[in-house]
């Protein structure tokens, strides 16, 4: 796992690289917020630790970049007592921060935990996809053929039951049962009207067949 830390506070980037490598991380250090950019880009890094207060370019201004072209995770590191910094963070799409100054033993058991939530995200992602399609459970989308595809919360719960029930064959009733509950008086032609919307939005974007109506019994994923 390669972390990337920018700070350009020499004590502390030190310091904390060396712990870093101690527990068998991979590091590269930047020191202003253009050269992050510059070291996201080249070094492709598993995790970015980012310091707020940085010459150039703010820590901010830095993850507002990287945050419009990619989801690695980013812990901040802010001023305590800051809460603008912290509010301002999580709302640009930090996953978590940490109030400087910190003790190690913390900031580690933070980038562990964060990247264990990473990986758990990364495994469910991956089954929850069908060859070219593949469903991302945050964004309420899938993506085909290199295409995003936003879905509604029905169309999201239906293809994410499919994916998950893979060359099983679903009852229209099973489907209402785990979309709408049991108990719920919903039509079965609902059914076929949210089946027939997803075919849309996957036929818009390829030819494969992906949902195959069985007569008599429902539909299934192939």
């Amino acid at each position: 796992m390669k972390i990337l830390v920018v700070e350009d506070d020499s004590g502390i980037s030190d310091f904390v690289i060396s712990e870093l490598n101690h527990e068998g991380f991979e590091t590269c250090l930047a020191l202003t917020g253009r050269e992050a950019l510059e070291i996201f880009e080249a070094e492709k890094p598993d995790l970015i630790l980012l310091d707020i207060m940085l010459p150039e370019l703010n820590g901010l201004e830095v993850l507002r970049r990287i945050r419009a072209v990619s989801t690695v995770p980013v812990i901040l590191e802010t001023a305590r007592g800051e809460t603008i910094d912290k509010i301002n963070g999580l709302n640009l799409g930090a996953d978590d921060y940490i109030p400087k100054p910190f003790e190690i033993e913390e900031l580690l058991a933070r980038i562990n935990a964060l990247l264990r939530r990473v990986n758990y995200s990364k495994n469910q992602e991956a089954s929850l996809a069908l060859r070219s399609l593949s469903l991302n459970i945050e964004r309420m989308s899938f993506s085909i053929n290199q295409n995003e595809v936003l879905l509604s919360k029905t169309e999201f719960m239906l293809l994410k039951l499919f994916l998950e029930n893979k060359e099983k064959v679903l009852s229209r009733q099973q489907i209402i049962d785990e979309i709408w509950g049991k108990g719920h008086f919903i039509d079965e032609n609902t059914v076929d009207v949210y089946v027939g919307y997803l075919r849309s939005k996957i036929s818009d974007h390829t030819k494969d067949e992906f949902i195959k109506t069985v007569r008599g019994a429902g539909y299934m994923m192939i």
